[in-house]
């Protein structure tokens, strides 16, 4: 392209610039390209194994610069960018030169819904994209979750087998085309196709049908919301008996009809991720859809295929308001998420009645990320499409660590350079299923990033499939204990690489000392060890992990720790097994544990919510959904000597036997306050304070937290680009194993 005659050589300046960040698949290089055309510049743009280098020569090409920095396309990042002074060459034209691969920092984007400009597109009758289910440009559709290497080119990723059109293939190398190099670019005739019509599904899903559909990291299962029956046999099928299901939308309408979102709450929905995000619902949808839950799990439609559905059941693009599908991870019986077409028909055909698959590879799979807005800002519950393979900024250069994370909600972090990429939910490694993908999951990353690390990170448990992957690697191994973990995890995303104060709040963990932790206080040295400052105090674990699953044995733990066990087998009168040890007594071995997670167990049995869960942190969940008039029992805890005590609010739910609201308030109120006194007796006026651990997934107690230590002058950390929970544990780790490995 020819950009008019330059000044003289005197006049005439050349930049080489570097970028890292976001930068590829993202229609930079074509943004790069229309910026130059504005300012005269002649020069280059490529895509590299860094990330983008560029030079530019003409007048002023710093106005170039500014304008980069200011105008980047939506879904681009710039994370750093390196400028060097050229001897000019007398280049007369700017062009967009072929990508360069080998080792470097270059990254994949993440995947991105649709944009508008693509359901024009889809919905517009002259367009050659018109009810095409796979429509995207570059400021949207799948990149990681199709993506074999870098660099981020169509013939690594999963349409290396399409052959474009003339069509495509005419946009694809038009700089001023918004599908240049749009590496998934396709239509209908060249691209990936679906085996069923989409009127055909949306008649299945009508007449209370189960659907099986291939999207964009794995399969759904879909079925109408709205009709109980269907709802019903969908738990039957799936196994699944009270966790709840998320519901796809059509559009923020939509959202009205069901829930009462914030303006925040609809800017989130809105994300290029798509994200579920937990809304307070309206109680119209058939009470099966989330059991005993306030609020309910929105996504609103991110792919074509989705846009088509509602179009298809309401008959126009913005129609369809009240049709509402719920949509869940076809994984039976916990496994991974199904992405291959042959097990999708052998393994769904007793789930689903209509498994609608296409041609089109899932290289890399990926659930739905779920967030909700706690303390004023996102936080994760689980992170997977959307925003990986995005990673998290450690301020400096380190080794390069492999961290393995734990056993359940298990993540991987691989460390490069100064940044951590953390995987996907992967999911409870006890599954053998969920471990292959965890060891796919492992190797892709290596490939993909090109690196080879130092050292593995994992937790002390020696019994975990993680610490073993660990010990396997043939890797120096790094051991760390579980809660020092997540308070580095929250150190970590907040750029905190010094000494730090966290309370990591959660079910479980080995301690050092053998014990079952999880309610601790702790401050981290900056050199990858800790202190244990203090602890809740112990509660018998009765029966081991099974008092995990049995609320009843939590609850008979409390009688315990009163010491009016003879008093407990009245009370649980349900559970024969309680009454039993009520009268023989605890087994001398019994082991103690400071969790928090299993304190809400115990106080869920003495309330009478639950004696059994279905499912992890069931007890908790509902017992946050029920809550009211949140405040503290006076004599509900004690503090002697950094051991906090909660007896006292044991004792009240026994005696006083509360309303279930009323019961749960006082817990929520009673925990808050007496947390922030305990944390409050070792911490310096103004300090930095993280909280992570599974309990700060608890929206009441998050916030409730945070905002009482803000009144005391504190500045509380809480988890905001991984979740609180074990889904961040491994980036805790590699954050301690660089800083263990950096300090000697």
């Amino acid at each position: 392209m020819a950009l008019g005659a330059l000044r003289s050589r005197d006049e005439t300046r050349r930049l080489r610039l570097r970028l890292r960040g976001a930068v590829q698949g993202v229609g930079f290089r074509p943004f790069v390209h229309g910026l130059a055309a504005r300012f005269h510049l002649a020069g280059f743009v490529r895509n590299d194994a860094d990330g983008v280098t560029l030079e530019i020569e003409g007048e002023a090409p710093e106005r170039f610069v500014a304008a980069l920095r200011a105008e980047l396309p939506p879904l681009a990042r710039l994370d750093g960018l390196e400028s060097e002074r050229l001897a000019p060459r007398g280049d007369r034209t700017f062009i967009i030169e072929a990508s360069r691969g080998g080792l470097g920092r270059a990254r994949i984007p993440a995947d991105a819904a649709t944009c508008e400009m693509c359901l024009d597109d889809l919905f517009d009758p002259q367009s050659r994209f018109h009810l095409y289910p796979f429509v995207n440009c570059t400021h949207c559709g799948p990149r990681y979750t199709l993506t074999r290497r870098l660099p981020y080119d169509r013939a690594q990723t999963a349409m290396a087998r399409f052959a474009m059109c003339a069509d495509c293939a005419r946009d694809y190398i038009d700089p001023a085309n918004r599908r240049f190099h749009a590496e998934p670019i396709a239509c209908a005739t060249c691209g990936p196709r679906l085996s069923h019509r989409v009127s055909d599904i949306v008649d299945a899903l009508r007449e209370g049908k189960i659907v099986a559909l291939k999207g964009i990291g794995g399969f759904h299962l879909l079925c109408d919301a709205q009709n109980e029956a269907a709802v019903a046999e969908l738990r039957r099928r799936k196994d699944r008996e009270a966790k709840p299901f998320a519901i796809m939308l059509a559009n923020e309408a939509s959202v009205r009809l069901f829930a009462t979102p914030t303006p925040e709450d609809l800017a989130l929905l809105r994300h290029p991720a798509r994200p579920i995000v937990l809304l307070p619902g309206l109680g119209v949808l058939p009470p099966n859809v989330a059991p005993d839950m306030t609020r309910l799990g929105v996504v609103l439609a991110y792919a074509p295929v989705h846009h088509l559905l509602f179009h298809a059941a309401g008959g126009a693009r913005d129609a369809a308001q009240n049709f509402a599908l719920v949509a869940t991870s076809a994984n039976p019986g916990g496994q991974p998420l199904i992405v291959n077409n042959d097990e999708a028909r052998e393994r769904l055909r007793a789930i689903a009645d209509l498994i609608v698959t296409h041609d089109r590879d899932i290289v890399v799979r990926a659930d739905d990320s779920v967030m909700q807005r706690v303390d004023g800002a996102p936080a994760f519950l689980r992170r997977g499409r959307g925003f990986v393979p995005e990673p998290i900024d450690l301020g400096a250069d380190g080794p390069c660590v492999l961290a393995c994370g734990g056993h359940l909600k298990a993540t991987l972090t691989l460390t490069r350079g100064r940044e951590a990429f953390v995987s996907q939910h992967i999911g409870d490694l006890s599954d053998a299923e969920t471990f292959r993908f965890y060891e796919e999951s492992a190797a892709h990353l290596k490939a993909l990033l090109d690196v080879k690390p130092e050292a593995a990170a994992c937790d002390l448990h020696p019994d975990y499939l993680s610490t073993r992957f660990a010990e396997a690697s043939g890797l120096p191994v790094w051991r760390f204990q579980h809660h020092a973990a997540h308070v580095a995890a929250i150190g970590a995303e907040q750029g905190e690489t010094g000494p730090l104060l966290g309370a990591a709040l959660d079910g479980h963990g080995l301690g050092d000392d053998g014990g079952a932790w999880g309610g601790e206080l702790l401050r981290l040295d900056g050199a990858g060890g800790f202190a244990r400052l203090g602890h809740l105090s112990g509660l018998p674990l009765i029966g081991g992990d099974r008092a995990a699953r049995d609320c009843w044995r939590m609850g008979l733990a409390a009688f315990s720790a009163l010491g009016r066990l003879d008093e407990a087998g009245a009370f649980f009168a349900s559970a024969p097994e309680a009454g039993r040890l009520a009268k023989i007594g605890l087994p001398k071995n019994t082991p103690m544990t400071t969790s928090l997670g299993r304190l809400f167990d115990a106080a869920s049995a003495l309330l009478g919510l639950a004696q059994r869960q279905d499912f992890e942190g069931q007890a908790a969940i509902r017992l946050e959904a029920v809550a009211r008039d949140i405040r503290a029992l006076p004599d509900g805890f004690a503090l002697r000597d950094g051991v906090l005590d909660f007896s006292g609010l044991l004792a009240h739910l026994i005696d006083a036997r509360p309303s279930l609201a009323e019961g749960a308030g006082w817990l929520h109120g009673t925990l808050i306050a007496g947390l922030v006194e305990w944390i409050a007796t070792v911490a310096a006026p103004g300090e930095k304070i993280a909280l992570g651990g599974g309990c700060m997934m608890n929206k009441i107690l998050s916030e409730g937290l945070a905002g009482a230590l803000r009144e005391k002058g504190f500045a509380p950390l809480l988890a905001r680009k991984m979740p609180p929970n074990d889904g961040g544990l491994s980036l805790g780790q590699a954050a301690l194993a660089r800083a263990a490995l950096m300090n000697g």
